[in-house]
């Protein structure tokens, strides 16, 4: 009898208790979107961090510039990432402020589709012109006289740009601008520009559609990062520097012109429009990400704060072996001492 209350009063006793599971510290989420130029090299780099990095998970999409900028001004995303930086006036727009740091460089380049031509040389007076729709055919006599060894189509060359907000054309546009008052005149620089309105010039979606549509199409040229040429094995143009060098991309080359880069204001939004250097590719840029300077979740900032930590002291290992330039040290320095401000 004494046996049943015991196992009466045991079961009332289990059947009355709540088993509570041990706290486990919840994921941090952080969502960011943006250009698509360093896109290769930021999933990479999110990847390895989300494996190393228990309890971080971070997640990027290549939407374009213009739209990176507009998600962290309308605040719908935890970070951005632009190949323009911002603008005083959108940085005026974001509340809580923005940090921007440059994170890695890379290259422009001109992708050409000329079946039997390896080799194509391209002066610079004449590339921004192909551009601004001034010079249509391959056998425009100037790119015949830079090429004589080379048989070149007698076919109309087909212009493809970016069709969305873009931080490459930017880029892109700034250097044109810079070396061609025609191109200048005409198109000018921007995110997005009135680019002219004829039948051979048209437009694609991001850095890959670019890529893609100049693939596809014998007698085009587009601009995209070496990344997504060298990834398509597609044919990249020599181009004429301000030394009258004409000059391939590369490591090397992207790294001369870098060289040319006043790094001494206290501004990070730094442009390297026309390199100098004889051995300089002719177009190369930083890319910067964005930040909130009070984002409003310290979990998130903090998460933040120590990705970019490790990306300045680890990460610059991945960027030469996808095709990108790692920041001068100077740099990685400057961007080390602005961490904490990413609140």
């Amino acid at each position: 009898m004494r046996r049943s209350l015991v196992a009466a009063f045991a079961l009332a006793a289990l059947a009355n208790l709540t088993w509570t599971a041990p706290a486990v510290a919840q994921e941090v989420r952080i969502n960011g979107a943006g250009a698509s130029f360093p896109f290769p090299l930021y999933s990479a780099w999110f990847r390895h961090y989300n494996r190393v990095t228990p309890g971080v998970r971070i997640n990027y999409q290549s939407v374009g510039s213009g739209a990176g900028v507009r998600n962290l001004i309308n605040r719908t995303v935890d970070f951005s990432a632009s190949d323009a930086a911002m603008t005083d006036a959108e940085i005026e727009e974001v509340q809580g402020g923005v940090v921007v740091l440059p994170m890695t460089a890379g290259e422009i380049v001109l992708a050409y589709n000329l079946p039997g031509v390896s080799t194509l040389r391209l002066p610079r007076d004449v590339y921004p012109l192909i551009f601004s729709g001034e010079v249509t055919r391959w056998t425009d006599p100037r790119i015949v006289a830079a090429n004589p060894d080379v048989t070149l189509p007698d076919r109309q060359i087909t212009v493809v740009r970016r069709s969305d907000s873009s931080g490459t054309t930017f880029v892109f546009t700034q250097h044109l601008s810079a070396i061609s008052e025609s191109f200048r005149t005409n198109v000018g620089t921007g995110t997005s520009v009135s680019w002219p309105a004829q039948p051979n010039i048209v437009g694609a979606p991001r850095n890959d559609g670019v890529t893609a549509q100049v693939n596809q199409t014998p007698g085009a040229i587009g601009y995209i990062e070496y990344f997504f040429a060298t990834q398509t094995n597609s044919p990249m143009a020599l181009l004429e520097n301000a030394s009258g060098k004409f000059v391939g991309p590369g490591a090397g080359a992207g790294q001369a012109a870098l060289a040319s880069a006043d790094l001494s204001g206290d501004d990070l939004r730094i442009w390297v429009t026309d390199p100098s250097d004889p051995a300089a590719y002719p177009i190369a840029t930083f890319t910067w990400m964005l930040f909130y300077r009070s984002h409003g979740n310290d979990r998130v900032a903090e998460a933040l704060r120590n990705f970019v930590t490790w990306a300045m002291e680890d990460g610059q290992g991945m960027a030469e072996e996808l095709g990108y330039i790692p920041l001068p040290e100077v740099l990685v320095k400057r961007v080390l001492a602005e961490v904490p401000e990413i609140q």
